[in-house]
């Protein structure tokens, strides 16, 4: 009898650990992720927009979904073409990612247009709900969520500060495409920030980057300095401004941080790559369960103000250690 029950117990111990060894395995197959599409749609090329891209895919990366392994990424740029823009969109849907990712408004609305069934989430957008991409900041519905790379306070910080480095400022030449819906929201509340400050606006619109160059030329001696907003379509001829800003010692404000690195003077702003990861951490949520619609929209939670040396020796601008104390400086 002793004997038997031995077996039993010894048959039993088996099974118990044939068992376990076979749960080990599931949870080895169901930790492993499955392999999702993403397409990318991005309205031009220029460093934040693809600071922001970078950021997303890194987030993404972090998260355990990599490209060669169990991601696969269709990126497309539609070089500023309106067309093209709506082109990719209706290409991306067609081609049912998992999830598509739209950088800029124009690009964003064409996606949101196009589909309402596969998840949507958008980055480097002035103003979400204006555009139509959201009901709300807080509660997004519908199919589409993201970032916005709209600081309340960063337009009219960086309009104050021209008090504080051109006192003797007067006129703010403005350059901008008007058929850019963020970049109408940005100057509307550039132009406010202006006024309050007592100054006064002095705008020129483009709607080619091949019309940059004139545009700034246009405002030599009728504008102080120079406020380069959020506009994809001259920040991406930005080289043009500045050429002009550098030979006529006209300092030149900008909207983004990535702008000032390129030789724009001071902005207050943020890392478009940060922007980028936080939208990417979006990305993760959405594919493991969660609804866009369910998530809120998000935004730069903190600026800085950055300020390029070499611009301000060569756009005519006296910097002190005092205006500098604050300042996260760029040598080049």
């Amino acid at each position: 009898m002793k004997k038997m029950l031995a077996i039993l117990a010894s048959s039993a111990l088996l099974m118990l650990a044939a068992c376990g060894s076979g749960n080990e395995e599931t949870s080895g197959e169901s930790s492993e992720k499955k392999t999702v599409k993403i397409g990318i749609t991005q309205i031009v090329e220029h460093p934040s927009l693809d600071s922001a891209r970078e950021g997303f895919i890194a987030a993404l990366k972090d998260a355990g979904y990599e490209e060669g392994k169990n991601l696969k990424i269709d990126f497309q740029n539609a070089q500023g073409d309106m067309n093209n823009n709506m082109s990719i969109a209706q290409n991306l849907v067609a081609d049912k990612n998992d999830l598509i990712l739209a950088i800029a408004t124009a690009s964003a609305q064409s996606v949101v247009q196009s589909t309402k069934d596969i998840p949507i989430l958008f980055t480097a957008i002035t103003d979400p709900v204006g555009a139509e991409l959201v009901e709300s900041m807080e509660k997004p519905g519908g199919n589409a969520t993201g970032t916005s790379d709209t600081h309340p306070d960063a337009i009219k910080k960086t309009i104050d500060s021209i008090k504080t480095f051109v006192p003797e400022a007067k006129k703010v030449g403005i350059i901008y495409n008007d058929g850019e819906p963020n970049s109408v929201v940005n100057v509307k509340h550039a132009k406010e920030a202006i006024e309050a400050a007592g100054l006064e606006a002095v705008e020129t619109t483009i709607s080619t980057s091949s019309e940059v160059k004139q545009a700034a030329e246009s405002l030599v001696g009728r504008a102080d300095v120079f406020y380069i907003p959020k506009d994809n379509t001259v920040v991406s001829a930005l080289e043009s401004v500045l050429n002009v800003a550098n030979e006529k010692d006209i300092p030149a404000f900008v909207g983004e941080s990535d702008s000032v690195k390129r030789g724009g003077f001071a902005s207050y702003g943020f890392e478009y790559h940060d922007l980028g990861y936080s939208t990417g951490q979006m990305a993760v949520d959405i594919l493991e369960g969660k609804k866009p619609g369910e998530i809120p929209v998000g935004y730069p939670e903190s600026l800085e103000l950055v300020i390029n040396k070499k611009a301000a020796e060569e756009q005519g601008v006296a910097l002190t250690d005092e205006m500098l104390k604050d300042a996260k400086v760029v040598e080049e």
